[in-house]
């Protein structure tokens, strides 16, 4: 085992990293901050109508940052089609439409951060 402490954005993370034994495995790592990052504010999420969500969800396929938002609730998309763009890792990742459908709900704005899973918009 190695130990690293790393600086990411201006918070100290103290890593540990095992070796692997070559069986193709990814080493396991364990990440603890030494101190809690400040939190940003979080500005107010556009939605529909209470009870207006959409019975199909799109949702985050990685953790990132809402870079923008490419269709509104009322829009009809085909399947494809870019909902919400993410930026991880400074790559912008299209989020797309699993179907066609018109947007019911935008459940994030612009500048929002997201974990894999998270809820973006739904479908109807």
């Amino acid at each position: 085992m190695k130990n690293y402490t790393i600086t990411v954005n201006g918070n100290v993370y103290d890593v540990v990293v095992e070796e692997g034994t070559g069986s193709g495995a990814a080493p396991a790592a364990a990440a603890a901050p030494k101190a809690a990052p400040k939190a940003a504010p979080k500005a107010a999420a556009p939605k529909a109508s209470a009870g207006a969500a959409g019975s199909v969800r799109i949702e985050a396929g990685a953790a990132g940052k809402v870079f923008k938002l490419e269709k509104s609730v009322g829009q009809a998309v085909k399947k494809g089609d870019a909902v919400v763009i993410l930026e991880a890792m400074k790559m912008e990742i299209p989020v797309v439409a699993p179907q066609d459908g018109t947007v019911a709900s935008v459940d994030v704005a612009v500048g929002d951060s997201v974990e894999a899973g998270a809820l973006l918009a739904t479908l109807n």
